[in-house]
């Protein structure tokens, strides 16, 4: 017994008496499966990955929209709005990803939520224990200065640039027709004018200011959309646990094998047609969803 004692201390780190062994290497550790910790545990965990998949997938599509803009040749697009709808995505959301990441790797025990919520209340302010890494609020005070230039960035600039493309494209037009007859001269006038009046300003602002606004707002709601992965997760898990607990393993409990078949078929028709037709259905609606509105939004 004392050979068997000391090949377990040998075998182990310890602090007091709690031997210590290494994480799981992949994948969730079974241990936490029944344990009083289990749903809290799981909840964060899904949680925080339901918002790096969302973040993953948002920059995915706004690099798409780099080559849809490359494609059609339209430097406007990727320079003031491409560029600036990265830096804003990236400073906040991005920013709480990486986060997420450090806090997993480390294992401090900060408070991202009030990290992010006082990165726009105070911050000048000290972190104190939810300060994650060296220099971490200097850094914070300069993504939030790249989000706040980054919005007029997205609104002033392309209108007043359209604007002064199509002021130059008019005044070019009006040179050569100095060297028109005057046939020319009678009709050129005319629709040159024309068509330097069918060019809104107005219009053309307010459409850049609703798609400025829209990604501005959308960069939060999207992301908290996201949080959809979580709460089908959470509800797929909880009615498989629901199933088995109080149809397969109470009917087991009896010792009867008429009452074990009898819930053994209802546990095998709401596996079939409840958790796997039902929730599929449910997940692909959601998950088309996210692609349509707020992947390519």
């Amino acid at each position: 017994m004392s050979d068997n004692f000391n090949c377990s201390i040998s075998d182990a780190h310890t602090v007091g008496l709690v031997k210590y062994r290494d994480p799981y290497p992949f994948g969730v550790d079974p241990s936490w499966c029944g344990s009083r910790s289990e749903l809290p545990f799981l909840n964060s965990l899904k949680m925080k990955m339901s918002i790096l998949l969302g973040v993953a997938q948002m920059n995915l599509g706004i690099i798409l929209s780099y080559f849809n803009a490359h494609f059609f040749g339209s430097s406007l697009d990727i320079w003031y709005q491409f560029v600036p709808q990265m830096i804003f995505l990236n400073c906040l959301f991005g920013y709480l990803s990486l986060l997420i990441i450090i806090k997993w790797c480390t294992g401090f025990q900060a408070d991202l939520y009030h990290v992010m919520i006082y990165m726009f209340l105070s911050p000048t302010d000290d972190l104190g224990d939810n300060q994650l890494f060296w220099g971490q609020r200097p850094l914070q005070i300069l993504l939030l200065l790249l989000a706040i230039v980054a919005v007029p960035w997205m609104l002033l600039p392309k209108p007043f640039i359209l604007k002064k493309f199509h002021s130059e494209r008019f005044q070019g037009r009006t040179y050569r027709m100095l060297g028109a007859s005057e046939m020319d001269i009678d009709v050129e006038p005319d629709s040159a004018r024309q068509h330097h009046e069918e060019f809104n300003f107005s219009e053309v602002f307010v459409h850049q200011m609703i798609h400025s606004i829209e990604f501005v707002l959308g960069a939060v709601s999207n992301t908290a959309s996201y949080l959809r992965l979580w709460a089908l997760s959470l509800a797929h898990s909880e009615l498989s646990t629901v199933f088995y607990e109080k149809v397969l393993l109470l009917a087991w409990g009896y010792d009867n094998i008429v009452i074990g078949l009898l819930g053994l078929a209802v546990f095998a028709f709401a596996t079939a047609f409840i958790l796997l037709m039902m929730e599929t259905l449910s997940a692909f609606l959601h998950a088309l969803r996210l692609h349509w509105v707020e992947f390519q939004n």
